[in-house]
């Protein structure tokens, strides 16, 4: 996934809305009815309803008063056609391999956007590699200058939850540690305008879960890492969903890929939703792990909510790092890093 988007003006509003109308289809292009999807996609719709008539927008797609005619009509270039059917792979692997409706789907897309095999096949590639990417593969996330100082030394109360039972392999603050840098990673991955690199933030975060529960002396599967993050309200495809809703908002998606022109300045505003939900996510896993896999699915909820407050009053404290992170990420090798990772 290396398109190149326009440079000379940003999209414009109607642009915008018709690329996330295409992602929310593709999120509901499983055939799934379920009431809880349908909770997700009413929440991100109230998060990005700030922004003039997103949310009316949203609510239009799932009512069906908008469709994929209306949304490709609105998309006359080829770089948005393209970048709206990367988006859509990614909705669509968000949660795991793409099933064979989802499969369905973004073939139909292909044609009615007008892509070529190659075009079409590439984000494909990607999308399955990155998820399906193994969760034990690679190293840890380098340490960053200024980044290892646990959350009580960041003036961040610990999170709520039970009493830590369980001694850890390693010290906690190597797990602090380790926290703080792959949310500084996964920080750095949302300035970038690649699809692509949106798409990485979820692996990324599954084998962060993973490598704590592993800490604690806990063998995890993936559907046992999705089900622990869904019980602390984060569901992977809301959460992918929001994230392209922020950079199209944001306007990040209107830049050449591989370049910032001021994308780090205009992302620093709303950056602190990859940064703190991997920060939360990582601190609410470690409670649960090493408090023996006690805490009810309300306790997780509620915990998870009160760390994410905590952890956006963070990104201030490392953007510096996030920043630099960002200038270094090999957008081009964004697949062979998360693996490695």
């Amino acid at each position: 996934m290396r398109t190149s988007f326009p440079t000379t003006s940003a999209m414009n509003h109607e642009q915008q809305k018709a690329i996330l109308a295409i992602s929310i289809l593709a999120a509901f292009a499983d055939g799934s009815k379920a009431d809880s999807e349908r909770d997700e996609v009413r929440r991100v719709a109230e998060t990005l309803g700030s922004d003039g008539d997103m949310q009316a927008m949203l609510r239009d797609v799932l009512l069906k008063r908008i469709d994929l005619a209306w949304a490709i009509d609105r998309l006359p270039e080829p770089e948005l056609r393209q970048l709206a059917y990367e988006l859509a792979v990614g909705v669509c692997e968000a949660d795991g391999l793409r099933n064979a409706d989802e499969t369905r789907f973004l073939s139909e897309l292909a044609r009615a956007l007008g892509l070529g095999a190659r075009e079409a096949a590439a984000p494909i590639e990607d999308g399955d590699a990155l998820a399906s990417l193994p969760l034990e593969a690679g190293a840890e996330p380098e340490v960053q200058a200024g980044a290892t100082a646990a959350p009580a030394a960041t003036g961040a109360a610990a999170p709520p939850g039970p009493v830590v039972a369980a001694t850890p392999r390693r010290p906690e603050s190597e797990i602090d540690s380790m926290i703080v840098n792959y949310a500084i990673l996964n920080g750095a991955l949302e300035l970038l305008p690649q699809s692509t690199a949106s798409m990485a933030i979820i692996p990324l975060q599954m084998k962060m879960v993973y490598r704590i529960g592993k800490d604690y002396g806990y063998e995890l599967d993936r559907g046992h890492v999705r089900d622990l993050l869904a019980a602390m309200g984060v569901g992977l495809t809301g959460q992918y969903l929001e994230e392209i809703g922020r950079k199209l908002v944001g306007g990040l998606f209107g830049k050449a890929a591989g370049r910032m022109i001021g994308g780090l300045a205009r992302g620093a505003t709303g950056m602190a939703f990859s940064f703190a939900t991997t920060w939360a996510l990582g601190q609410v896993a470690r409670r649960y792990y090493a408090g023996g896999r006690v805490m009810s699915a309300q306790v997780l909820k509620d915990t998870y909510a009160q760390t994410l407050g905590q952890a956006k009053s963070l990104q201030s404290q490392y953007l510096p790092q996030i920043e630099q992170k960002a200038r270094t990420i090999d957008v081009g090798q964004i697949v062979a890093m998360v693996r490695n990772q």
